[in-house]
């Protein structure tokens, strides 16, 4: 049996830049962060006891002879790709599916590092990230950009660089008292709403060619962030600023990304002191992220009483083997 833990990531600056449409013409980037929330999957190889031979467990319950008739699409392509037959995979996760942390890229990112665990073999971080691209994004015919798979592949606070040639990751360096620093400014809420990202990534595809300019200006935020957490010098409270016009440019490159209820829970935590803040993912729905000073911290809490908070600690482990016990396979 193989169990692995992988994270899921926080976008920061720089999304929309990671679509390859995009990117390929005029250079992207992100920044972002993994944190201490994850998705676990374990694979065996199934007894032979069942009529079945393949027991797929996620929200729903898969029993199955042939690997084709596998519904979930991830799971029967990922399986297909990598000849694997005869499992039971089991998924479980500390945040809900759908709402704007990468889950998915997660599951697929752990899964695979799952399979090739079992098959004996070891994956690179980089080769988990290109798998799960080429998985979702190629094999699925899922739309979206491929920052979610590299950040749970890597894990940690990076800067992730793409052009025409790949991407690069970077790791962002600064003293553990400032990243404690930002952990703590930062504070996670859950807006009750899920939406498949993949529904609002298409309407961001379409929106690329006409809001250039818009995501331009999204990159050359990567930069300005990045700038600031690695100057001791400045002041952290411009990253917080920084959050609310990368989140008001968000809202102008595609309709949907908010909604009215989102729009007002958002002002609402202006109004009881946060600085700047952020939907996390493609949008409609799932955790808004907010920069508030320790002063003003307790003030914001009560004022998103109705909302559910998410206490959280940066991780930099990314996508990792928690349990490994080897099995022998005879078709």
């Amino acid at each position: 049996m193989v169990i692995t833990q992988t994270p899921f990531r926080m976008s920061f600056f720089g999304g929309g830049t990671d679509f390859p449409d995009y990117f390929k013409k005029y250079g992207g980037a992100v920044l972002s962060t993994t944190f201490d929330k994850y998705c676990y999957v374990s694979v065996r190889h199934l007894p032979r006891f069942f009529d079945y031979r393949n027991e797929i467990i996620y929200s729903k319950i898969e029993r199955v002879g042939h690997t084709a008739d596998i519904v979930h699409p991830a799971v029967r392509n990922a399986m297909q790709l990598l000849d694997m037959h005869e499992l039971r995979l089991t998924y479980d996760a500390d945040l809900p599916a759908r709402s704007g942390l990468g889950t998915s890229s997660s599951f697929a990112v752990g899964m695979l590092n799952a399979f090739y665990a079992l098959k004996g073999k070891y994956a690179s971080k980089k080769k988990l990230a290109d798998d799960a691209i080429y998985l979702e994004r190629t094999l699925c015919a899922e739309t979206g950009g491929i920052q979610d798979q590299i950040a749970a592949a890597y894990g940690g606070l990076n800067r992730i660089d793409f052009d025409a040639g790949g991407y690069r990751v970077r790791p962002v360096i600064i003293s553990p008292e400032r990243k404690r620093e930002l952990n703590d400014s930062l504070a996670l809420f859950f807006t009750g709403f899920s939406r498949f990202s993949s529904d609002i990534q298409k309407g961001t595809k379409k929106a690329l060619s006409e809001k250039t300019a818009e995501l331009k200006e999204m990159k050359a935020l990567v930069d300005e962030a990045e700038d600031i957490l690695t100057d001791k010098h400045r002041e952290l409270s411009e990253f917080g600023r920084l959050l609310h016009h990368t989140w008001e440019l968000k809202r102008g490159i595609q309709h949907g990304i908010s909604t009215d209820s989102i729009d007002e829970m958002y002002e609402k935590a202006l109004s009881a002191g946060a600085i700047g803040g952020k939907l996390l993912g493609a949008g409609g729905g799932g955790f808004l992220l907010f920069y508030v000073e320790k002063d003003k911290k307790e003030h914001l809490m009560e004022a998103m009483k109705d909302m559910l908070y998410i206490p959280f600690e940066f991780e930099t482990a990314g996508s990792s083997i928690i349990h490994y016990s080897p099995e022998s396979y005879e078709p």
